[in-house]
């Protein structure tokens, strides 16, 4: 480049003006869990230290395992997915002060399991009747599971919330494991910061307890028998449990314009896949931490910037020991770390939605979750044991899921923006 291109090219940089990046902040939660049927009845279990986890047996032909049922009486029914759906969506508008139709919103909300239970009732259906319908039966004989399978395949959850809302945007049904919410939170911030939207739900639900699940994650042999314990010297694994959380998440103009109450502000995330192994995490953390670097350059933060992690924390052997790792290696000693799974239980896709929803709990009243369960700590952290008040202003929440699905996102407290 010549002496003269170079001086123009100067004098463009210096006068043109970069393309604001659309601020995007969450104006209503909606949460269902173990702990609770509302964000504000499973927050205060939560650091009141309270667990949903109890030992159940839902099934004669498998063994007791504790388990994170909503109910005290566990219902067993392929259409719970949609009903806890509904439940978070409707919890959610009326949090933020909307009312449908919405037919501008977005809808981004997701499963890692979808309708698996009623896959599991149709193909139980089969197996017991003696006499399998030909696709030229009678109508009248093809009234039966079968008759239902396009309701269940892993999109329809998404489109029941696009109709609940009367919303004829677009509709994204993300599926990435334990990652699946805070993926779905992130595709939502981004179709804001890009224009494409305005205002968007998202999150994620889950009702995974299932035979075929249980029975999985037992010949993986990452079931715990009594209880689960993140981070503990003593941890036995993962409890399944079943919840949901989504999110109103608009752009930060629009939330101004109708005067909404602010829980905090999306400054960034991090997506990335280890590509290393169907179950087991890379052992160093390496693609993790790229997720978590991703993320702070997004939100324009550092490590030492951060407050609070809540930690993705099964209680597995090897998720806990790699991410204490990684947060011993990447962040000061002093960030305070918990995670909330063993008041909860393990919801799958919808562990990262709960997540941020109590993390933006924990800005908006400046307290910490305890990590219940957390007795004897394995790792050299600064774990929050016991509930305790902070002066709070930028969380992190963390989502390892299995096949190596790495999501991250960073939440900042409204305040100091004003």
């Amino acid at each position: 480049m010549t002496p003269k291109a170079s001086k123009m090219l100067a004098l463009l940089l210096q006068n043109w003006d970069a393309p604001k990046l659309i601020q995007v902040v969450v104006t209503g939660i909606g949460l269902v869990s173990a702990l609770g049927e509302s964000l504000i009845s499973s927050w205060e279990s939560l650091i009141a230290a309270k667990s949903g986890i109890k030992l159940h047996q839902p099934w004669a032909e498998l063994q007791p395992y504790p388990l994170g049922f909503i109910n005290k009486q566990p219902q067993l029914q392929p259409a719970l997915l949609e009903m806890l759906t509904r439940l978070v969506v409707s919890e959610a508008l009326q949090d933020a002060k909307l009312f449908s139709p919405l037919p501008d919103c977005a809808v981004v909300i997701g499963s890692s399991r979808g309708y698996q239970a009623s896959w599991e009732n149709m193909a139980r259906y089969f197996y017991e009747r003696p006499q399998l319908p030909t696709p030229h039966s009678p109508l009248s004989t093809l009234h039966s599971p079968l008759s239902i399978w396009l309701d269940s395949l892993p999109h329809m959850n998404a489109i029941a919330a696009a109709r609940q809302i009367g919303s004829t945007g677009i509709v994204l049904a993300p599926m990435a494991a334990c990652a699946t919410g805070i993926w779905a939170i992130a595709q939502a911030a981004l179709l804001i910061q890009t224009g494409q939207c305005h205002r968007v739900i998202a999150g994620a639900v889950e009702a995974p307890i299932t035979p075929l699940t249980i029975t999985g994650f037992q010949q993986m042999g990452a079931l715990a028998k009594t209880g689960a314990y993140p981070f503990d010297l003593y941890r036995e694994g993962l409890v399944l449990a079943e919840g949901g959380a989504v999110f109103i998440l608009e752009s930060l103009e629009l939330a101004q314009q109708r005067n909404a109450n602010i829980y905090g502000e999306v400054l960034g995330f991090g997506l990335t896949a280890d590509a290393y192994h169907t179950n087991a995490p890379e052992p160093e953390g390496k693609v993790a931490k790229l997720a978590i670097k991703h993320c702070l350059q997004r939100g324009g933060i550092t490590a030492q910037d951060i407050d609070y992690i809540h930690a993705h924390g099964t209680g597995t052997i090897l998720n806990d020991r790699m991410e204490s790792f990684l947060i011993q290696e990447l962040f000061p000693s002093s960030v305070t770390v918990s995670s909330t799974k063993g008041a909860t239980g393990h919801t799958l896709g919808a562990s990262g939605a709960l997540g941020v929803a109590f993390s933006l709990m924990a800005l908006q009243k400046q307290v910490l979750p305890p990590c219940v369960g957390l007795e004897n700590p394995e790792f050299d952290l600064n774990f929050v044991t016991e509930v305790r008040d902070c002066e709070i202003e930028r969380v992190m929440c963390f989502s390892f899921g299995f096949g190596g699905q790495n999501a991250v996102v960073a939440l900042g407290n409204f305040r100091e923006k004003l």
